[in-house]
């Protein structure tokens, strides 16, 4: 079974819907008990970093995310990956789960053409950077859709997929260990994304 954190921040229903369209057991909870039971973990998120770790404090599922991420893949989308970092400097500075090193910055601050727009919106092509199980179905050059003004860097020990922004090598797919990361959304990019789920489920 592959567990959705519900933690009041996410696009549950299209992740979960993705998930079923591929004929895998999924469970939409915020029970500790159902994530420590399940197979795999995913964490989505939408929306800004620090309400939505002061959100997941609230639950008491930090603890239980950090020990679980341990013994069973977990998979962060979007927001859901940033919060896998130290750190992050949306709106002032806010710690993460760190369980991934490195921290989630301003998107604008580092595009050399101020005028483009920002949240980077829409499909961008993936450079896989390593081969990863997590790969299995994709190929390098096929498309996913990101929405975000934030992304993460200072983690190149663990990115494994980057699309480009102007200037900026956007952190596309991080793993350290069994913890995945993708800023775009997997549940909004068509095929490729629903290939890429498919091989979290095998991962």
């Amino acid at each position: 079974m592959i567990a959705i954190v519900d933690y009041g921040v996410g696009n549950l229903f299209s992740l979960s819907s993705s998930l079923r369209h591929l004929g895998l057991e999924t469970e939409v909870t915020g029970d500790a008990e159902r994530l420590r039971a399940a197979e795999r973990i995913i964490l989505p998120g939408v929306g800004a970093f620090g309400d939505a770790m002061e959100k997941l404090t609230a639950t008491g599922l930090v603890p239980v995310l950090r020990e679980e991420a341990e013994r069973k893949p977990l998979l962060g989308i979007c927001l859901g990956m940033q919060l896998l970092f130290e750190r992050s400097f949306e709106y002032g500075e806010h710690p993460g789960l760190g369980l991934i090193g490195g921290e989630v910055a301003d998107l604008r601050a580092d595009l050399a053409d101020k005028t483009l727009k920002v949240p980077h919106m829409g499909w961008n092509s993936l450079e896989l950077l390593r081969d990863d199980p997590l790969f299995r179905y994709v190929k390098g050059g096929e498309y996913v859709y990101y929405v975000h003004s934030f992304y993460a860097k200072n983690c190149a020990e663990s990115t494994l997929a980057v699309s480009r922004y102007d200037n900026v090598a956007v952190t596309g797919v991080v793993r350290r260990g069994r913890v995945y990361g993708t800023q775009f959304h997997p549940e909004k990019s068509g095929d490729v994304g629903l290939r890429l789920l498919r091989a979290f489920a095998e991962v």
